[in-house]
């Protein structure tokens, strides 16, 4: 079998795949993005704010 034949059966393997895959709907798409967004923006405050107290405990006790 040369690589051109191994490629086509990998292709409508995968295509068959797909078929089998359960998509999410537009509405739980939305909702699971702004989920992610959501964190992602209070992961970022919350390591700001450790940022930001840590360089000010530092500041203290080195200078």
């Amino acid at each position: 079998m040369n690589i051109w034949q191994k490629l086509v059966d990998y292709i409508k393997s995968s295509r068959l795949e797909f078929k089998h895959v359960n998509w999410p709907t537009r509405k739980n798409t939305i909702k699971f993005t702004a989920l992610v967004i959501l964190v992602s923006l209070f992961v970022a405050a919350f390591l700001g704010l450790l940022d930001v107290f840590f360089t000010y405990i530092l500041e203290k006790f080195i200078l």
